[in-house]
Protein backbone atom coordinates (compact mmCIF):
# COMPACT_ATOMS: atom_id res chain seq x y z
CA UNK A 1 0.00 0.00 0.00
CA UNK A 2 2.87 2.29 1.22
CA UNK A 3 4.39 1.65 -2.43
CA UNK A 4 1.47 2.76 -4.26
CA UNK A 5 1.09 5.71 -2.63
CA UNK A 6 4.47 6.71 -3.04
CA UNK A 7 4.63 5.86 -7.06
CA UNK A 8 0.97 8.10 -7.48
CA UNK A 9 3.08 10.97 -5.59
CA UNK A 10 5.86 10.63 -7.76
CA UNK A 11 3.79 10.35 -11.07
CA UNK A 12 1.34 12.88 -9.67
CA UNK A 13 4.29 15.16 -9.28
CA UNK A 14 3.84 15.83 -12.88
CA UNK A 15 6.52 18.80 -14.38
CA UNK A 16 7.55 20.03 -11.38
CA UNK A 17 11.51 20.73 -11.64
CA UNK A 18 12.96 19.14 -8.78
CA UNK A 19 16.80 19.66 -9.00
CA UNK A 20 19.16 22.17 -7.42
CA UNK A 21 20.51 24.69 -10.09
CA UNK A 22 22.13 28.12 -9.72
CA UNK A 23 20.03 31.21 -9.25
CA UNK A 24 20.21 33.10 -12.54
CA UNK A 25 21.20 36.44 -12.79
CA UNK A 26 20.99 39.42 -14.82
CA UNK A 27 24.72 39.09 -16.10
CA UNK A 28 25.10 37.95 -19.59
CA UNK A 29 27.91 35.63 -18.10
CA UNK A 30 25.50 33.64 -15.92
CA UNK A 31 23.12 33.27 -19.00
CA UNK A 32 25.67 31.81 -21.12
CA UNK A 33 27.08 29.74 -18.54
CA UNK A 34 23.43 28.12 -17.47
CA UNK A 35 23.34 27.82 -22.06
CA UNK A 36 26.54 26.09 -21.89
CA UNK A 37 25.51 23.58 -18.77
CA UNK A 38 22.81 22.12 -20.87
CA UNK A 39 20.00 23.14 -18.11
CA UNK A 40 16.63 22.49 -19.57
CA UNK A 41 14.75 25.31 -21.47
CA UNK A 42 11.10 25.57 -20.92
CA UNK A 43 8.97 26.56 -17.75
CA UNK A 44 12.16 27.05 -15.78
CA UNK A 45 13.96 29.35 -18.22
CA UNK A 46 11.00 32.09 -17.46
CA UNK A 47 13.06 32.66 -13.83
CA UNK A 48 15.31 35.15 -15.98
CA UNK A 49 16.94 36.57 -13.12
CA UNK A 50 17.23 35.27 -9.31
CA UNK A 51 19.44 37.26 -7.19
CA UNK A 52 20.60 39.15 -4.26
CA UNK A 53 20.53 43.09 -3.59
CA UNK A 54 22.25 44.36 -1.05
CA UNK A 55 20.65 47.72 -0.14
CA UNK A 56 22.88 47.87 3.11
CA UNK A 57 23.70 52.03 4.28
CA UNK A 58 25.01 53.25 7.29
CA UNK A 59 25.93 49.95 9.22
CA UNK A 60 22.28 48.29 9.15
CA UNK A 61 22.47 45.25 7.06
CA UNK A 62 19.74 45.45 4.55
CA UNK A 63 20.05 42.67 2.01
CA UNK A 64 17.19 41.51 -0.64
CA UNK A 65 16.21 38.94 -2.71
CA UNK A 66 15.30 40.20 -6.05
CA UNK A 67 13.66 38.70 -9.56
CA UNK A 68 12.36 38.96 -12.72
CA UNK A 69 9.93 36.25 -14.36
CA UNK A 70 8.91 36.38 -18.07
CA UNK A 71 5.94 34.47 -19.32
CA UNK A 72 6.32 32.65 -22.38
CA UNK A 73 3.57 30.88 -22.09
CA UNK A 74 0.10 31.31 -23.80
CA UNK A 75 -1.74 30.97 -20.87
CA UNK A 76 -1.77 33.02 -17.94
CA UNK A 77 0.46 31.83 -15.29
CA UNK A 78 1.68 31.19 -11.48
CA UNK A 79 5.13 31.00 -10.26
CA UNK A 80 6.12 29.08 -7.57
CA UNK A 81 9.66 28.05 -6.53
CA UNK A 82 12.21 26.81 -3.39
CA UNK A 83 15.00 28.65 -3.03
CA UNK A 84 18.31 28.37 -0.77
CA UNK A 85 21.07 30.97 -0.04
CA UNK A 86 24.64 28.95 0.97
CA UNK A 87 27.96 30.15 1.97
CA UNK A 88 31.27 29.59 0.50
CA UNK A 89 31.62 26.34 2.95
CA UNK A 90 28.60 24.86 1.29
CA UNK A 91 26.39 25.78 5.00
CA UNK A 92 23.00 26.86 4.12
CA UNK A 93 22.61 29.86 5.57
CA UNK A 94 18.81 30.53 4.78
CA UNK A 95 16.15 29.25 2.61
CA UNK A 96 12.63 29.71 1.61
CA UNK A 97 9.92 29.70 -1.07
CA UNK A 98 8.45 32.68 -3.45
CA UNK A 99 5.55 33.28 -5.24
CA UNK A 100 4.49 35.02 -8.55
CA UNK A 101 0.44 34.89 -9.74
CA UNK A 102 -1.43 35.92 -12.79
CA UNK A 103 1.33 36.41 -15.38
CA UNK A 104 0.06 37.55 -18.61
CA UNK A 105 1.58 35.49 -21.40
CA UNK A 106 4.86 37.62 -22.91
CA UNK A 107 4.60 39.66 -19.87
CA UNK A 108 7.14 40.60 -17.40
CA UNK A 109 7.08 40.44 -13.87
CA UNK A 110 9.44 41.66 -11.35
CA UNK A 111 9.74 40.74 -7.50
CA UNK A 112 11.79 41.69 -4.37
CA UNK A 113 11.57 39.97 -0.78
CA UNK A 114 13.74 40.59 2.65
CA UNK A 115 16.06 38.27 3.75
CA UNK A 116 17.70 37.92 6.93
CA UNK A 117 21.37 37.65 5.74
CA UNK A 118 23.64 39.41 7.34
CA UNK A 119 25.69 39.90 4.10
CA UNK A 120 25.79 38.97 0.76
CA UNK A 121 29.77 37.99 0.00
CA UNK A 122 30.08 34.58 -0.68
CA UNK A 123 26.62 33.76 -0.76
CA UNK A 124 25.46 31.66 -3.72
CA UNK A 125 21.94 31.17 -4.56
CA UNK A 126 20.28 27.98 -5.59
CA UNK A 127 16.64 27.28 -6.88
CA UNK A 128 15.81 23.53 -5.11
CA UNK A 129 12.52 23.49 -7.08
CA UNK A 130 10.03 25.14 -9.31
CA UNK A 131 6.49 25.16 -10.83
CA UNK A 132 4.63 26.80 -13.22
CA UNK A 133 0.77 26.25 -13.47
CA UNK A 134 -2.04 27.42 -15.22
CA UNK A 135 -3.44 30.41 -13.21
CA UNK A 136 -7.70 31.01 -13.06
Amino acid sequence: MVVIVIAVLVIASGDKDESTTSAPSATPTAKTRQKQTGEPAGERADLVSFQLDDRSQAGITDIWLVWTIKNSSSEKSDYAWDWEAVDADGTRVEDGSQLETNVQPGQTARGEYPTTLKSAKGIKLNVTSFDRSVSY
